[in-house]
């Protein structure tokens, strides 16, 4: 029996039109499946009906994919393919396996020589840095930065060095409300030449992404509470 395949299939980074930032080809692959791997079921049937209103919502079968997972529960979201049935892997935003608990699904399926298919869609951490004018050769995505305020200062001035030493560009996201909170850290931690990047609301209205030195920032802020935000830091 021919194995099926594992589509990746990307997520828009908030609430606007799907068509305006995805390729046709991911409504291709949502209409020919209906058997998916998600973090969350209610908000992956409210995507799946805005790119195929058609689909039939009953007939979709879900496995739920998130911090609740346990890691025995993975093969079973696998079977399907070993029996030959081409199933989806959504994330609940942008791209499946890039900061998202969908790497470990990806790996399953190649243990089991499982093709997988990535879609293009939009990776804040990429558009982030396209728009940044910092070093797209070598740059390191940190994920969260420690909620202690001491440690996260010693991270901070760590992340600083590797940058300085390597030229590397460091980017992390915190959770959005204490976004303000982690721009004044990086103010007052950041040398004041120290190349700092606030990328928010990528892709939506509100988009805001802007560049500039720890000391400009100092004299001229942004309001980012409760915006979906990625920083990235570039010492010279």
């Amino acid at each position: 029996m021919n194995k099926g395949q594992l589509y990746l299939i990307p997520n828009t980074l908030g609430e606007n039109n799907p068509f305006d930032v995805l390729p046709a080809q991911v409504k291709t692959i949502i209409d020919s499946l209906d058997t998916f791997i998600v973090e969350n079921s209610k908000a992956a049937r409210k995507f799946i009906k805005s790119i195929s209103p058609e689909k039939s919502q009953p007939s979709l079968t879900l496995f739920e994919l998130n911090k609740h997972t346990q890691p025995e529960d993975l093969p079973n979201f696998i079977k399907p393919c070993l029996e030959g049935k081409t199933i989806g892997l959504l994330s609940d935003a942008g791209c499946p396996g890039i900061a998202d608990p969908g790497a470990d699904i990806v790996k399953l399926a190649h243990q089991n020589n499982i093709k997988v298919v990535p879609l293009v869609g939009p990776s804040s951490i990429l558009l982030a840095m396209m728009a940044s004018g910092m070093n797209g050769q070598s740059f390191a995505f940190n994920g969260y930065l420690p909620i202690d305020k001491n440690e996260r200062k010693s991270e901070i001035k760590r992340l600083e060095r590797i940058s300085k030493d390597y030229n590397q560009s460091q980017s992390f996201i915190e959770t959005p409300y204490r976004n303000n909170k982690m721009l004044e850290d990086l103010c007052n931690t950041l040398s004041n030449d120290c190349l700092i990047c606030v990328a928010c609301d990528i892709t939506l209205d509100t988009e805001f992404i802007k560049t500039q030195t720890t000391n400009q920032w100092k004299k001229n802020s942004a309001d980012l509470h409760k915006r979906p935000t990625l920083f990235i830091i570039h010492k010279e």
